[in-house]
């Protein structure tokens, strides 16, 4: 595992240990970044299960100003406060151990917004997703102008209209897909 391009390109991270987390493979971060393209630098980014921290470290490392990371595993906690360490991001990073559900209202409470929201959530977890981008809608913490990224398995397909939420792309990486949604105009 290393960040793959930007400010902090050839850096190598640590992956918590067991087959609970799954991270990302450069093939498909690299897919990823070139379908965003150009990250502004005053993007606030979530990276919910946040595993070793790869996502937002890339975010980072192409520019973006804050990245959230939340997991709820004490391991993976420490593996992300190493990671932005090593790759001195912690001062434009806020780790949080916590469920995904609770502090997303907690956001919302806070007025928090984010330009990017990345979900990896643990495969085959019915109703999961859905049940995270209705939270997500209704406490309204994605811009406007905000990207839903959601990491899942390729067996899985989404609806091109959930929670308020409009698939705008969708990509296959061998055993993942990569479902991206907008708000609805």
């Amino acid at each position: 595992m290393r960040v793959i391009s930007g400010l902090r390109k050839g850096h190598k991270l640590k992956v918590p240990k067991g087959m609970s987390v799954r991270p990302t493979e450069d093939r498909t971060k690299e897919s990823l970044f070139n379908i965003l393209g150009h990250i502004d630098e005053d993007s606030v980014v979530l990276d919910a299960f946040g595993g070793s921290g790869s996502i937002g470290i890339e975010f980072l490392s192409r520019g973006a100003k804050t990245c959230y990371f939340v997991d709820n595993s004490i391991e993976s906690i420490n593996i992300i406060n190493e990671n932005l360490e090593h790759t001195k991001f912690l001062s434009q990073s806020i780790v949080i151990k916590s469920d995904i559900l609770s502090i997303v209202k907690k956001f919302g409470i806070k007025r928090l917004v984010f330009n990017y929201i990345y979900l990896d959530p643990p495969f085959r977890q019915n109703g999961l997703i859905e049940k995270l981008l209705e939270v997500i809608n209704r406490e309204n913490i994605l811009a406007n102008d905000g990207i839903i990224i959601i990491e899942h398995e390729k067996e899985l397909d989404l609806e091109d209209n959930l929670s308020g939420f409009l698939k705008s792309d969708f990509r296959r990486y061998g055993s993942k897909s990569l479902s991206f949604y907008k708000r609805m105009d």
